[in-house]
């Protein structure tokens, strides 16, 4: 802190003429209080976090990024002595990496992935599961937009087709899998019958799955399509939940397609064709 300068602002030093002393606890005061403060530790100390800049990043988001662990977990070890910045042990939560600094974790030096992020049009009989060994994974739909392994953000059925995001970007997959998220996902849900305008009216008002209340933000007949063609906006990140809505009225689901998702949509891209997002389209699925 610059004394003279703080001099000036709380009037330290200034004759006080006839003026009444100022109280214990007015500005000035606090401000001649702050000055006497040592320093806890010393500037130059190897642990002290470093001024935040623009490439800075956390060391345990660091440690995550590189794909050795989870956040959480990073933590676990930093504070346990098992990470070292720049050869020096490094224990103090909030540290941040700077551009250029050597990582060492658990004893292997890390390297953090850039992040990527695609969106593709998904065809149906592909999955996202990497359980169900007899259908085709989505997975193979990508091959070749990256070097660094890809996940897509939430599941889709072999069924399921429509807009589907991949990244390696953890944090953003995690951000997107919490019940609570606030994005908009549209579905254009085709019927086995008619959407009765009474059962329309019933799922705009919410409907309970499971004993657990679900709001839909909008649901509606398809323009200029028979009455088996609807459209529905929520924001679960469940597409399972979209089928089971339909069939608690009793109704069928012949298919379900996603044409938007948290802003995305597949406009101009043909199914079965993958895209890297835009540099805008990534602040905006990350504002989300």
């Amino acid at each position: 802190m610059n004394n003279s300068n703080s001099d000036k602002r709380s009037g330290a030093g200034k004759p006080s003429g006839d003026r009444k002393k100022a109280p214990a606890t007015s500005k000035p005061a606090m401000a001649k209080r702050s000055q006497n403060r040592k320093p806890v530790v010393k500037k130059d100390s190897p642990n002290i976090p470093k001024p935040l800049k623009s490439d800075d990043i956390r060391l345990n988001k660091y440690i995550a990024n590189s794909g050795a662990c989870s956040r959480r977990d990073a933590d676990i070890y930093i504070q346990s002595g098992n990470v070292k910045v720049n050869g020096i042990p490094v224990t103090e939560m909030g540290y941040k990496v700077k551009p250029g600094d050597v990582v060492n974790f658990d004893g292997a030096v890390l390297t953090p992935e850039k992040k990527e992020y695609f969106v593709l049009n998904k065809p149906k009989n592909f999955t996202t599961s990497v359980e169900e060994v007899e259908h085709r994974n989505v997975l193979e739909l990508i091959k070749g937009a990256s070097k660094t392994p890809m996940l897509p953000i939430g599941r889709m059925d072999k069924n399921t087709t429509g807009l589907l995001v991949f990244t390696n970007d953890t944090d953003m997959i995690r951000k997107f899998s919490l019940p609570n998220q606030k994005s908009n996902k549209i579905y254009q849900v085709t019927l086995d019958k008619n959407l009765k305008y009474e059962d329309l009216e019933k799922i705009q008002s919410g409907v309970t799955l499971d004993g657990h209340r679900l709001f839909v933000d909008e649901i509606s007949y398809i323009e200029n399509e028979a009455k088996t063609e609807i459209g529905i906006k929520l924001r679960t990140p469940n597409v399972k939940v979209v089928r089971a809505i339909f069939e608690s009225f009793k109704y069928n689901v012949i298919k379900i397609d996603r044409v938007a998702f948290a802003g995305l949509t597949k406009k101009n891209l043909p199914r079965g064709i993958w895209r890297p997002l835009t540099e805008q389209e990534i602040i905006n699925l990350k504002n989300c």
